[in-house]
């Protein structure tokens, strides 16, 4: 399945992003080379990088991990395509503007009969590609417009979460549906279900978080493909399976986490 990665910190930072731990994981021995995208936020907008082949072969991914941009809120996804062809336009994270902000989402799953759905239904915002994730994105954000309506009055967090609660949960009746979700203000995290390395099946979790305080100038955070920069900094990572030997928490099944400026603010649980 696919990989995701999230990262949302409290001060403006270079960060060495995940991409080389999932890099690895679309290496020679893995199914995920069908695509690799990372997102990073400066301000409203998204300095968006994708390419549809594998991390692992790309010299943009060997780059962005020695010179990516400065920011707070980041997603990564690398693809395993089960719909669509491999090219640009299936290639995540998704973009799209609503009321002058960029927004920015990326799915791990398979959404069988999405296009068909009562319950996601598009209007003004409509796929380029052909995957059933570019679809939940774009009935996602027809949700989103009835509560965003100008630049300058942005919608609570918790009508947001609450929101995005009942997207996830109307979103898991079709099949496996973690995702992340950012407005260039909050990081959205659900989970779900997963193929389980361990197992085979397709099980909770679908989603892990570590939240982490560096507390002096000399204390980086460092993991798996992951380095914060030394210095008073608070980071809350989400991964598809963690990256340290640090207590990730999983995501329940059904969890939906709302995080801003590297801390947890909200998050509602709903039944599976």
């Amino acid at each position: 399945m696919c990989e995701l990665l999230g990262i949302s910190s409290r001060r403006l930072t270079r960060l060495t992003f995940s991409l080389e731990a999932l890099a690895a994981r679309s290496g020679p021995l893995s199914t995920t080379r069908d695509g690799w995208g990372a997102g990073f936020y400066q301000g409203r907008d998204v300095a968006l990088f994708r390419e549809p082949g594998a991390a692992s072969d790309s010299s943009m991914v060997r780059l962005l991990e020695s010179q990516g941009p400065d920011t707070t809120l980041a997603i990564s996804h690398i693809r395993h395509a089960t719909l669509g062809e491999i090219k640009l336009a299936n290639t995540q994270p998704f973009v799209r503007e609503l009321v002058g902000r960029t927004h920015l989402f990326a799915h791990n799953g398979h959404l069988p009969g999405i296009s068909q759905s009562e319950h996601f239904c598009l209007d003004r915002f409509n796929p380029v590609g052909e995957t059933d994730s570019e679809h939940a994105f774009c009935a996602l954000m027809e949700r989103m417009k009835s509560l965003w309506h100008s630049p300058s009055a942005s919608p609570s967090i918790e009508e947001r979460l609450s929101l995005v609660t009942a997207y996830a949960s109307d979103l898991r009746r079709l099949g496996p549906a973690n995702f992340l979700y950012a407005d260039g203000d909050v990081l959205f995290a659900h989970g779900h279900r997963r193929i389980q390395s361990t197992t085979g099946k397709i099980e909770p979790p679908g989603l892990f978080m570590l939240a982490r305080q560096c507390c002096c100038e000399n204390d980086a955070f460092e993991a798996e493909g992951v380095s914060v920069a030394p210095g008073y900094q608070e980071v809350v990572l989400l991964a598809s399976v963690p990256l340290s030997d640090e207590p990730w928490r999983p995501l329940q099944e059904g969890e939906v986490v709302a995080i801003s400026m590297g801390r947890p603010v909200n998050h509602h649980q709903t039944a599976h």
